[in-house]
């Protein structure tokens, strides 16, 4: 009996320690569960001590309210008494920061900003959410002490390829803030499509955001099947605004992307004059680069990207715009008499350094004229990049380092850990898996195991590791049609690159594969279409 006694006096207390264990995603920087539960009910009122957290309290109860059927009341002011769910702003904190402080007599959340409460909120959100009960909750006390590694957390979305609604893109922004992320790089403008509205430029979406048809299946040579269907839509400017007001209530900054001076066929197509031949052009209806690009050696070229960018910087209060800069084929410009004589005015010696005079010249017109900095792809780096241009690194770790080296910001998105459009499994016929992007190789193969094992900060020094500004995974979207594909290429891919930004150095694969099965759980209440891969087992 008494041997009986203690087993069972063991499973208790097993028990216990498996239900104190962290629910968090992205892990938390301390984790200390502590005894007792708090009890959460209807009655319990959400007090910002700053009318600045009113917001953030209002979209937390909306939350719990939706995944929980937890109805919460938000006040303005000091808390009377015990019981109560009290926020407030910790100078002491670090911006991103916060504190969460569970006791049985209520719970306590500080940050060093409004974004930090915001992000305790977010954790007490998933604490709230696997606690038992519904409309009453009793959640397993604990103290919280959390910040980022990585000032830059991204995600990317690519609308050109494909595009999606209004209410698809915020989704897309709620599942950033979910997993504590605070970029939306937001893709707007491709060769197969514009997808910003700019009143100056009218036919861009006239013309430029439209395409005759798309190709059906891989892009490949041998591949001219399309369906011909007329395919396209824009984000009207007041669109715009809506996106940026509701990702700024996330505490997220939408960066966009104007793609230049390549990938511009779709404004080729809509003001032809731009071009080194001068056309005629057409928005592209398959994949790939094309050796049509923006001709630099004409004014009216940087006329117009300057009437553009006026617009966007209008519409986009981030502090960086993102310029592009990849996959620009030279064809046009060798043999462009225009193009060939700017390299002559300028001592250019290559085609390379063309392209550089060009990113430096519209980077200097961003700063001075709209006080904005640049991001471009890896690319920037080859003929020079000025050193206040952040590189976005997409070729492999070693385009990060050498924008390290130089000394240059960078933003570490290397494919083969970043890109979501890339397979999940290895055996796709067999698990049903949807086309992606480069086929089958296994090279591009991205499970969440892959993803998790990402190293920003691979090969470099103490010193060069301190320009690695952030991550962000990018989903482009060639064989991505609808919202629900994007859901689910990108998680549950997104919440292990979050922890990779959040929580790097205090990683743990094993862990976070046991945390991602509670996180499913919430992606179930919240309708979620996520890859079933990794839950199923299959990497």
């Amino acid at each position: 009996m008494k041997k009986l006694f203690l087993t069972c006096a063991a499973i208790v207390v097993a028990c216990a320690a498996m239900a104190a264990e962290c629910v968090i995603i992205p892990r938390p920087a301390s984790y200390e569960p502590q005894k007792g539960k708090c009890a959460l009910s209807s009655k319990t009122v959400v007090y910002a001590a700053d009318k600045s957290l009113v917001r953030p309290a209002t979209i937390f109860c909306k939350y719990v309210a939706e995944e929980k059927g937890l109805q919460l009341n938000v006040a303005e002011g000091v808390a009377p008494s015990n019981g109560a769910i009290v926020l407030s702003i910790d100078k002491n904190l670090t911006p991103e920061g916060y504190t969460l402080d569970i006791t049985k007599g209520g719970v306590v959340i500080k940050g060093g900003s409004e974004q930090g409460v915001f992000y305790g909120l977010q954790s007490l959100r998933q604490v709230v959410f696997h606690s038992k009960g519904g409309k009453k909750v009793k959640v397993e006390c604990m103290k919280v002490e959390d910040k980022p590694h990585f000032a830059y957390r991204g995600g990317m979305l690519d609308v050109c390829r494909h595009i999606f609604s209004v209410e698809e893109v915020k989704k897309y922004i709620d599942i950033l803030a979910m997993h504590k992320m605070n970029r939306f790089h937001w893709h707007l403008t491709e060769d197969q499509g514009w997808r910003i509205e700019i009143k100056k430029y009218p036919n861009l979406t006239k013309v430029g955001s439209m395409r005759k048809e798309t190709l059906v299946g891989l892009h490949t040579k041998k591949n001219n099947n399309y369906d011909g269907k007329p395919y396209g839509g824009f984000f009207t400017q007041e669109q715009v605004r809506d996106i940026v007001r509701y990702a700024a209530e996330r505490y997220i900054e939408v960066i966009p992307e104007i793609d230049m001076p390549g990938h511009m066929v779709a404004a080729l197509a809509s003001y032809p004059e731009l071009g080194c031949t001068k056309g005629p052009y057409e928005v592209r209806t398959r994949w790939g680069i094309s050796k049509d690009v923006l001709c630099v050696g004409r004014e009216s070229t940087f006329e117009f990207i300057e009437g553009v960018l006026d617009e966007v910087a209008a519409l986009f209060p981030s502090k960086f715009i993102h310029i592009g800069g990849d996959e620009c084929p030279k064809h046009r410009w060798k043999v462009c008499p225009e193009c060939q004589q700017r390299m002559k005015e300028e001592g250019l010696k290559d085609e390379h350094e063309l392209q550089s005079y060009f990113m430096k010249r519209v980077e200097k017109y961003l700063s001075e004229k709209h006080g904005r900095s640049i991001i471009g792809w890896d690319e920037i780096l080859e003929g020079g990049v000025s050193k206040t241009a952040t590189v976005m690194a997409w070729r492999g770790a070693q385009r990060g380092i050498l924008a390290a080296k130089l000394g240059n910001q960078v933003i570490m998105t290397p494919r083969h850990y970043c890109y979501l459009d890339y397979c999940q499994t290895s055996d796709h016929d067999g698990n049903n898996e949807p086309i992606c992007a480069a086929g089958n190789g296994k090279k591009y193969q991205l499970p969440l195991r892959k993803a998790y094992s990402l190293d920003p900060y691979n090969e470099l020094n103490e010193e060069q590791r301190k320009v690695i500004v952030g991550v962000q995974g990018n989903m482009w979207t060639e064989y991505v049609a609808t919202f629900d594909h994007v859901q689910h290429m990108i998680l549950p891919r997104t919440a292990a690159l979050a922890e990779v930004g959040w929580s790097y150095g205090n990683q743990n694969y094993d862990d976070f594969a046991r945390r991602m099965h509670l996180l499913r759980k919430l992606y179930d209440k919240c309708g979620f279409k996520y890859a079933p891969y990794f839950f199923n087992g299959i990497e």
